[in-house]
């Protein structure tokens, strides 16, 4: 790692919240574009941080990979006994109102969004339209409205933080909406 990626890394460890490390990228001009009201949980600056852009109100969750290289070039040289091919890059662009799941890739190449949710541990190696996309490789689940209107009409519990994270009351009203969908389920013949 050079000294510049190392520097802006141990800055971004030291940065606790998710939002300032999002401030961080955009004031030091680490990005190639960062926009507004975005929030980043990695810490560590990838390889070639110019090739990735992020728009406005893009949150991107714990572990996300960002993948603007390949280092195939290095097998085959050595094989083929001279310099003769180059590392490939690719650009990475993240529209508009996008959330990215824990531990998802992207490949370099790609442009997510506007509009977009990709679910934890997806494989992001194709552009993305608006709607949900979930699995590996990422595919489409649902529309944007369809998945904002299922949340709109979930019958969630109150949500209380106490010390340490929830309040008990909290804690114990999610752990029976819990049971009571399991118990839903088997009812209607799905496990």
């Amino acid at each position: 790692m050079d000294w510049y990626r190392l520097k802006h890394t141990l800055c971004m460890y030291l940065t606790g919240d998710a939002v300032k490390r999002a401030e961080y990228i955009k004031k030091h001009d680490i990005f190639y574009s960062m926009g507004n009201n975005c929030m980043v949980m990695f810490r560590k600056i990838p390889l070639y941080p110019k090739l990735i852009s992020f728009g406005n109100n893009v949150w991107i969750a714990s572990n996300v990979t960002f993948i603007t290289h390949d280092v195939i070039h290095y097998m085959l040289n050595y094989k083929a006994r001279k310099e003769k091919f180059q590392e490939h890059l690719g650009c990475i662009k993240i529209n508009d109102n996008c959330f990215i799941g824990a531990d998802t890739a992207i490949v370099g190449g790609v442009e997510i969004g506007p509009n977009v949710i990709v679910g934890a541990g997806s494989l992001i190696n194709k552009d993305m339209k608006e709607g949900v996309y979930a699995g590996v490789p990422a595919r489409y689940i649902c529309s944007f409205e369809e998945y904002t209107k299922k949340r709109e009409e979930a019958k969630e519990p109150e949500l209380v933080r106490a010390k340490g994270g929830l309040a008990d009351s909290t804690v114990e009203a999610y752990w029976k909406l819990f049971s009571s969908k399991r118990e839903e389920s088997r009812e209607n013949g799905r496990n």
